[in-house]
C-alpha cells in the first residue's frame, strides 16, 4: 500500500489524499453504525457509537481475513457536526486504539439523519486484502 502525497502538498491530518494498492482481494464493508451484534445501540453519545461502528467494520473485515491496515478508503457519515468537532480528541484516541497509525484516504459527510435512531455517525470502507 502506497500513500500519495503530491509533492509541495501539506500532509493531511487523520487521512490519506490517496492509497494505491497492489493486487488483492477487494472487500466493500457496507456502512456500520454504533449498535452492537444484536443491532442495539448501547449509546446515544457520539464517542461511543464511533468506536462500535469501527469495531464493526474491522468484524466484517476480519471475515474475509483483513486486518486495519487493508483498509484503503473510509466514509463518514455524521449527523451532529457539532459533537463532532466537540469530540474530535477523543475521536482520535478511539482512532488509534482501534487502527493504529493507519490512515486511508477518508471523506466526511455531514447529512440530515441517519436511517437508525439514535444513531449519530455511521462508516462505510473498502480494503483489499493480500492473496496469500
Amino acid at each position: 500500500m502506497q500513500v500519495l502525497l503530491p509533492p509541495g502538498w501539506a500532509a493531511p491530518i487523520g487521512y490519506a489524499n490517496g492509497i494505491a494498492v497492489a493486487p488483492g482481494r477487494i472487500v466493500f464493508i457496507a456502512g456500520q453504525v454504533g449498535w452492537n451484534a444484536q443491532q442495539q445501540f448501547e449509546s446515544a453519545d457520539i464517542v461511543p457509537q464511533f468506536e462500535q461502528a469501527l469495531k464493526n467494520v474491522l468484524a466484517v473485515l476480519a471475515q474475509a481475513g483483513g486486518e486495519a491496515r487493508h483498509i484503503c478508503r473510509m466514509t463518514a457519515f455524521c449527523c451532529d457536526k457539532p459533537a463532532y468537532l466537540a469530540a474530535r480528541r477523543q475521536l482520535g484516541a478511539v482512532w488509534r486504539a482501534c487502527m493504529g497509525q493507519h490512515y486511508p484516504a477518508m471523506s466526511m459527510i455531514f447529512v440530515a439523519d441517519l436511517l437508525d435512531d439514535p444513531g449519530k455517525i455511521e462508516l462505510e470502507a473498502t480494503a483489499v486484502v493480500p492473496v496469500a
